[in-house]
């Protein structure tokens, strides 16, 4: 196969052993060995690869593609038995940067365009907590959110345009279409008009299903959004595409929206003793309208302060005893009344430090009748040492934990706030009844957690473990009709359990969905459809 990709290929083709074993690794739990890995030089690569993988299709069924950048996915989504196309090494590029829109390739890092739209006060706030090591692609491909996702929404939110290759080797632009523009692309006589006539039709011959079948949660990364394509006058595929994972076809460019933040922000910090109360401060939180609220537990406090010192490090501040001294509240507050249950970071910002000083007073003012303890933080630097306890403290215990890894599975499951302290104690138990080592945090506004427990994936045992939490966490999402995945999408790890959020009904649609777009199957296949328990658990990586 190398020697037939050669022959039309510009870019690097690999298929040694240090290579291989490289691409058969992401950040999820899973090793898939590809047969080989490919670095396009630009779409012209791209679009002859995929016609390539099509015509081959026939002679050999395995033949497949993915597409991979950062490697950062935790739910195996950049992992194939077959062809890996890493876009990172060539497929980087940055357009003009503007905030009506900002053409990216989808090999570019997020710390890379960050730092040209911040030269312009722009971001783009749907960024995740990995923006130092993920890339546009797997933002893309995933349909991220983050801190910010609670007042600017996720990555479906930003995309205004997009190139993409689809299964007959040709790039299309994609952008939101009028009902004339609708109308005259499924007039279309060709693969293209062939796609928005099939896509059109499924979703008006099933629109009841479909609308019905969309989670009732703020933050979704299960399935196919089918829900978000067409209002009735505007049809916009760029909506299913953002967060299929690759698997309907490659996004070569994307137009992306740009916002100019708040250039003040301050932070409130909540200790909740028990969840009693979590959802109601929540609920009167979101109202006054925060950047972010943002929750870690009990395990990741007491972590923070097992390991203060490297962690006040890793924060690369001018003044560390400073920083060092104030932290003596929060220790004395553990030592007088115990560790809090639960931290809520709330996030305000505004266009100069009154009206921010005035939003944190008001809020503060709302919930003192909860009588929660609360710290309102008066400078950058202060608000920077919660963040960083947010951010830093998993690493931490991966580093200080021997034998044992990572091992994302129920990572980013989503419910309504107010079932928050009923589903999180309950939660917990499962867990805790597998004597199983984790943390939480996540986006408590948004009523989404990330729970990554560390674990000896020597033992075998540990395969069952996972298979057994995972059924019980997720039977609990659907108790409380949550999403089993806000941003993190469904991989490898999640698709066979698609079922405990939809019908068969809309499954068979989300399968007639990949049909449509990719009929061979090439496109990085067993993720969102064909996925298996079996091979799910047959692909775990049993070593740290």
């Amino acid at each position: 196969m190398k020697e037939e990709i050669e022959k039309f290929f510009k870019g690097e083709i690999r298929n040694d052993e240090e290579t291989l074993k490289a691409y058969s690794k992401d950040a999820s739990l899973f090793e898939v060995r590809p047969k080989l890995a490919v670095f396009p030089k630009d779409t012209e690569d791209l679009k002859a690869l995929v016609k390539f993988v099509n015509e081959k299709k026939g002679i050999d069924p395995t033949i497949s593609l993915s597409v991979r950048a950062a490697g950062t996915c935790m739910s195996g989504g950049s992992l194939n038995e077959s062809i890996i196309a890493d876009v990172s090494k060539h497929m980087n590029k940055i357009g003009e940067v503007s905030e009506g829109g900002t053409w990216v390739e989808p090999g570019t890092f997020y710390k890379d365009f960050e730092k040209r739209t911040l030269e312009k006060s722009l971001i783009l706030p749907c960024y995740t907590a990995s923006k130092n090591l993920c890339a546009l692609g797997g933002m893309l491909g995933n349909n991220c959110g983050g801190e910010k996702t609670l007042r600017y929404g996720k990555m479906e939110d930003y995309v205004l345009e997009s190139k993409v290759i689809f299964s007959d080797g040709n790039e299309y632009t994609v952008k939101p279409l009028s009902r004339d523009e609708l109308e005259l692309k499924m007039s279309q006589n060709d693969f293209e008009g062939d796609i928005y006539k099939k896509i059109h039709n499924l979703i008006r011959e099933n629109k009841e299903l479909i609308d019905t079948s969309k989670p009732n949660v703020s933050k979704n990364s299960a399935g196919y959004y089918l829900w978000n394509v067409w209002n009735d006058n505007k049809f916009d595929l760029n909506r299913l595409l953002v967060g299929s994972q690759g698997t309907l076809g490659l996004i070569t460019q994307a137009k992306i929206k740009l916002i100019k933040p708040d250039p003040v922000s301050k932070l409130l910090v909540v200790f909740l003793r028990d969840f009693t109360h979590l959802s109601e401060v929540v609920n009167v939180i979101l109202p006054t309208n925060p950047e972010s609220i943002e929750s870690y537990d009990d395990a990741t406090m007491k972590l923070a302060f097992k390991f203060l010192p490297e962690m006040i490090k890793s924060m690369k501040i001018k003044s560390f005893a400073k920083l060092l001294f104030s932290f003596i509240p929060e220790a004395l507050m553990m030592i007088r009344g115990g560790v809090p249950k639960l931290i809520l970071l709330v996030e305000y910002s505004g266009s100069n430090e009154k009206e921010v000083d005035q939003k944190m007073k008001d809020i503060n003012e709302k919930i003192k009748k909860f009588h929660f303890q609360v710290r309102l933080t008066h400078s950058l630097e202060e608000s920077n040492k919660y963040w960083t306890v947010r951010r830093e403290s998993f690493n931490l215990l991966r580093k200080h934990t021997e034998g044992r890894r990572t091992a994302p599975f129920v990572d980013d499951v989503v419910v309504r706030t107010e079932h928050m302290p009923e589903f999180l104690p309950r939660m917990r138990e499962i867990l805790d009844d597998y004597s199983l080592t984790y943390t939480i945090a996540g986006h408590a506004g948004n009523g989404n957690f990330h729970i990554i427990p560390l674990m000896d994936m020597r033992d075998k045992r540990n395969i069952k473990i996972i298979e057994e939490v995972s059924e019980k966490v997720y039977d609990l999402v659907a108790y409380y009709k949550g999403s089993i995945t806000g941003e993190h999408n469904d991989g490898i790890i999640r698709t066979h359990h698609l079922s405990k959020m939809y019908s068969a009904d809309i499954l068979h649609i989300f399968e007639r969905t990949k049909d449509i777009f990719d009929h061979q199957s090439i496109f990085n296949p067993g993720k969102k459809t064909g996925g298996s328990k079996e091979y799910t658990l047959s692909h775990i990586a049993v070593e740290p």
